[in-house]
């Protein structure tokens, strides 16, 4: 999971989803303005929370939208995490990171 910084085409609603929820506007703005799905570029920054290959998910247990420049053509907002957690995932800790790939690629996690 990730948490998205908006910038314009983004506005502040965005900014703490998930890109999968975002992705069908993500294409609306690649066809209208040439918007990076991928965020290469800087249209968008990314934190990853959880993979296969961690024993611990990060778990942002309370955050706050901050508006870093108020720009009219291009403002700036990003999510700031005031607490965050480390969760255990059950069972991971003593797995390899072989074990753990294992797990992702035959359907496990």
């Amino acid at each position: 999971s990730s948490g998205i910084n908006a910038e314009w085409p983004l506005r502040p609603g965005h900014v703490g989803k998930q890109a999968a929820e975002l992705l069908s506007h993500f294409k609306g703005i690649n066809k209208k303005f040439g918007f990076n799905v991928c965020g290469e570029g800087g249209e968008y920054e990314s934190l990853v929370t959880d993979c296969p290959l961690f024993a611990y998910r990060i778990q942002v247990d309370s955050s706050e939208k901050v508006c870093h420049s108020e720009d009219d053509m291009a403002p700036v907002w990003y999510e700031k995490f005031t607490d965050v957690s480390l969760v255990e995932k059950p069972g991971w800790r003593n797995l390899s990171l072989k074990d753990r790939l294992d797990s992702f690629v035959n359907g496990g996690c």
